[in-house]
């Protein structure tokens, strides 16, 4: 998964890359409003920590900005301000939840976890296409009784993958997802971790297989009962 941070505070901003990593997630962070509305907009995230005093456009109108325009990512609002009424404010704007600085670590990575999950409930612990389930708490691939523990790039193929259901996903749409931007991934990045997953495929005998669509991406077919 990656989390976009918008927060101007340069320190704070890499303690919460920092807390974000420990999750598994990727992040980018933006230190700008007007930035951080374009991020926010381009569908590459699946959850946003914004703060609201931000050079350029605060964190408000960043929110309003982009609701209005269809974005549905779910997203954790930080804030200095504590008054019931500010609160109001953000979970007006379409904030998911608001925190308040000083903020626990732990209430922000649950905070974080449960509005990913709140988002239409596409995100539930076990994923499962065909004869496979991909564990999210464990990060293991299964199939019947046989497991694997994926590596970090190798997880976040396969829950792409298995969240297109089959649907072609191409090569851009990955590098953009997992690298991000500004990552140095190429073609034969995605390449490398479709072979590894295929062999764990192979070690889990499992039916379904990760098929190429050529000039196009790849795509979940075949398996019978996970």
């Amino acid at each position: 998964m990656r989390i976009l941070i918008v927060e101007d505070n340069v320190r704070l901003a890499e303690s919460l890359r920092d807390i974000v990593g420990r999750q598994r997630y990727e992040a980018d962070v933006c230190f700008d409003g007007t930035e951080g509305y374009e991020l926010a907009v381009s569908g590459l995230y699946d959850g946003i920590i914004l703060d609201v005093m931000l050079p350029g456009m605060d964190g408000l109108t960043l929110l309003k900005k982009a609701r209005a325009g269809g974005c549905r990512t779910p997203v954790l609002m930080l804030t200095a301000k504590s008054e019931t009424e500010d609160k109001v404010a953000g979970l007006e704007s379409g904030a998911d939840y608001y925190l308040t600085k000083p903020f626990d670590k732990d209430e922000l990575t649950a905070a974080l976890k449960a509005i990913l999950r709140r988002r239409g409930e596409m995100i539930p612990d076990v994923l499962s296409f065909g004869d496979l389930r991909l564990n999210q708490s464990t990060y293991c691939l299964e199939r019947g009784e046989k497991r694997i523990r994926l590596g970090k790039r190798e997880y976040e193929v396969m829950r792409i993958l298995m969240h297109y259901k089959g649907a072609v996903v191409s090569k851009e749409t990955l590098i953009l997802k997992i690298w991000g931007n500004d990552g140095d991934a190429v073609d034969n990045n995605v390449e490398i971790y479709i072979s590894f997953l295929r062999k764990k495929l192979d070690f889990l005998k499992a039916e379904t297989e990760i098929a190429t669509a050529r000039h196009l991406g790849y795509y979940l077919s075949g398996g019978g009962k996970p």
